[in-house]
Formats: structure tokens, C-alpha cells, sequence
């Protein structure tokens, strides 16, 4: 076997090291590559899967999954097989392994790339341009003013939709396309958000994905925006723009809520404003309840969540739930938790100490973002 076939793949993943460490060590470094280097991937194999009418990234996690299969089972024959074996499966399997064993230093490199490094560029409110004054703090007022804005124009939007029967809003627009418009239109305010937008795709296993609570993924290896079919309608636009913010660099989850919001608010279309209130009024709102001291008759004195609000900030409906469930290989709770470990394990040892409770910072961007507008 000619000694470059293992020593190419042992390179990939050293130069991965190497980059991880050196984006850690150095904030300038990582900030040039998402500023000038990233964006060459969405704009050139990004547009070739593009093309594709499905997500190439998910079924390229398909075949990822088959191929660890084979390789498992076949070491495991392997193993027990002994002098049994022939000598024909034997180097054939070795073949494979070597296969395998490049697909991994591939994998890290386009991992560290596409996903990793740009956990460790500035924040999105100096990217912005949008980070408090110096010594500035946000107490329980501002967020009782914003907290009560977004209520305000949440409750407002409810009523302006046909729904049907059970009281679900009836939409039949493209929201594809109208949420790469929207993200071009914001990149018009902010020059990290210009360049080429690939149409966001449909999960084809979104039943499974449902199971997971997810409602979007980004893949690195074919730089896709792409959601969840199955979830209610008002998620979808909101998650569509947080999912192409991806795209942009920006990683972190509450950067990638503050992108979505700013992208749907401002939009002449009524769902895509409605979903962007949605998608931040529950982190609001839990945070004005504690910043009050959970004080009842306080509460009571601000504005209230409509009931059909609360009946729209769902993830899936009752139908939904019951289609899922009924497909479903594995429970749904087990599930859950899995990918629950998964993520804030991957969170964690990017540096985000917080994992999926991240989320909810995108409260702090709104509140500076807002600052000099309501308060």
C-alpha cells in the first residue's frame, strides 16, 4: 500500500488541529476567515447543491450513517472470522478501512471549515455594529418596554390570517423564496449578510427530525439551509432565515435568532413578521417574569398574551404530533434526550459553556438592537 494514503488523511486532520487551535488563540485570525474565505464555499459547491431540488447534505448523512454500518460490521467479521476468511475479503476490507479512514480527514477538515471556526469570530454585535455603550445595563424596565412591543404586535398580526376549521392559519405562498429575499434585503443593511442565498429545503425525514424538537439544520458539507415540513407554519419563515444566517458565518444559535428575527420583522409579509415575534416572545417573556421577581399583579399589569398566540407558539400540531408518533421508530423521549446530549456536547466544546440554553441570549441583541428605538 503506497505510504501516501495514510499519511494524506493523518495531514488533513493535523492542518484541522492546527486551524482549530489557531482560531482559539487568535480572534483576528478567524474573523478574516469568515469574512473572506467562508463565503467562497456557499458561492461556489453551495450553488452547485443548490441546484438539487432535495437536501443533498441530509442524504449525504444517510450514506455517512451506511457507511460507519459497514465498516463496524465488517471489522466485526473481520475479527471473529479468523484464518476462515478469505483472502479476497480480507484486503478488501483493508481497502475499505483505508477508504474510510480518508473519509474521516476529510470530514474533519470540511467540519473545522464550515463549522468550527466560526464558533470563535467576534460577536455578532460588533460584526453589527449594534453593542451597548460602555457601562450600559438593560434592567426590568427596557425589557417590560420590549417584552410588551413585541407582545403588542404579535396579538395585532393573530387576527389579520384565514384560518381554517381548527383554527389553523391557511398560507400557501413561497416562503422559500420569500425568505432568500428578505435575507438579501438585510444584507443590504449589513455587508456580512450580501452574496448568494440557496433556497431553503425540506427535511424529507422532517417526521424524525420532529422527534429531535428541531426545526432547522444547517449542513457544512453541502451549505444548505434546511427545515423541518412537518413543524406549524409559523416557525417556518423565522427558521428558514436562521438557518440561511448559517450560511453567512454566523453560527451561534441566539446570533442566528437575531438574524431570523431582523430578517421576517421588517417584511411586507404579515407571517413573516407574525413568526419573527413568535420566535423570540416566550425568551421575553420568561425573562421579564424573572427580572420583576416573578411578581404576580406586576405581571398582570402589562400586556397580555391573546390566546390565539399562545395557541400559534406551538412547534407541531395535534395532527402533526399524531403522524409522528405513528411513524416513529424509536420513542420519542429517548429521542429527544439523545440529541439533547449531542448538541450541547457539540455547543460545549466549541466554547459555548451554556449549550442550548444559548438561545436565549438573542434577548441581550434585542434589547441593544432596540436601544434608542423603544427606550
Amino acid at each position: 500500500m503506497k505510504k501516501w494514503k495514510l499519511w494524506i488523511p493523518a495531514l488533513l486532520v493535523f492542518l484541522s488541529i492546527i486551524l482549530n487551535i489557531l482560531s482559539r488563540l487568535c480572534r483576528g485570525f478567524s474573523d478574516f476567515y469568515v469574512n473572506h474565505i467562508f463565503p467562497l464555499w456557499v458561492e461556489t459547491y453551495g450553488r452547485i447543491t443548490g441546484l438539487f431540488p432535495f437536501s443533498v447534505g441530509e442524504w449525504m448523512l444517510y450514506l455517512a450513517v451506511c457507511l460507519l454500518g459497514l465498516l463496524v460490521l465488517g471489522g466485526a467479521v473481520y475479527l471473529a472470522g479468523g484464518k476462515r476468511l478469505s483472502r479476497a475479503y480480507k484486503a478488501g476490507y483493508r481497502k475499505y478501512a483505508v477508504f474510510m479512514y480518508w473519509v474521516f480527514g476529510i470530514v474533519c477538515l470540511i467540519m473545522t471549515l464550515n463549522c468550527f471556526l466560526l464558533y470563535q469570530a467576534s460577536p455578532i454585535a460588533k460584526r453589527f455594529q449594534i453593542a451597548a455603550m460602555p457601562g450600559r445595563e438593560y434592567g426590568r424596565e427596557e425589557i417590560g418596554i420590549l417584552r410588551d412591543y413585541v407582545v403588542e404586535r404579535a396579538d395585532e398580526l393573530s387576527a389579520c390570517f384565514e384560518r381554517d376549521e381548527r383554527g389553523y392559519i391557511v398560507y400557501d405562498a413561497d416562503l422559500a423564496k420569500e425568505a432568500v429575499r428578505q435575507m438579501k434585503r438585510l444584507g443590504m443593511r449589513f455587508s456580512n449578510l450580501e452574496g448568494y442565498y440557496p433556497e431553503p429545503k425540506g427535511l424529507w425525514l422532517s417526521d424524525f427530525y420532529s422527534q429531535q424538537y428541531i426545526m432547522g439544520y444547517y449542513f457544512p458539507f453541502s451549505m444548505e439551509a434546511n427545515y423541518n415540513e412537518q413543524m406549524y407554519i409559523t416557525n417556518v419563515p423565522v427558521t428558514m432565515c436562521h438557518e440561511l444566517s448559517h450560511l453567512k458565518g454566523f453560527i451561534l444559535e441566539d446570533e442566528a435568532n437575531f438574524i431570523g428575527y431582523l430578517a421576517c420583522v421588517d417584511s411586507e409579509d404579515s407571517l413573516f413578521q407574525y413568526s419573527a415575534y413568535l420566535s423570540v416572545i416566550s425568551y421575553l417573556d420568561r425573562d421579564f417574569y424573572q427580572a420583576i421577581g416573578q411578581d404576580e399583579e406586576e405581571y398582570a399589569s402589562h400586556v397580555s398574551i391573546s390566546d390565539t398566540v399562545v395557541g400559534d407558539r406551538i412547534f407541531l400540531t395535534g395532527e402533526a404530533w399524531q403522524q409522528v408518533e405513528e411513524k416513529a421508530v424509536l420513542d420519542t423521549e429517548v429521542v429527544k434526550q439523545a440529541a439533547d446530549t449531542f448538541l450541547n456536547t457539540t455547543l460545549t466544546l466549541n466554547g459555548v459553556s451554556d449549550g442550548t440554553m444559548s438561545y436565549s441570549r438573542v434577548v441581550e441583541l434585542l434589547l441593544q438592537y432596540y436601544d434608542g428605538i423603544l427606550y
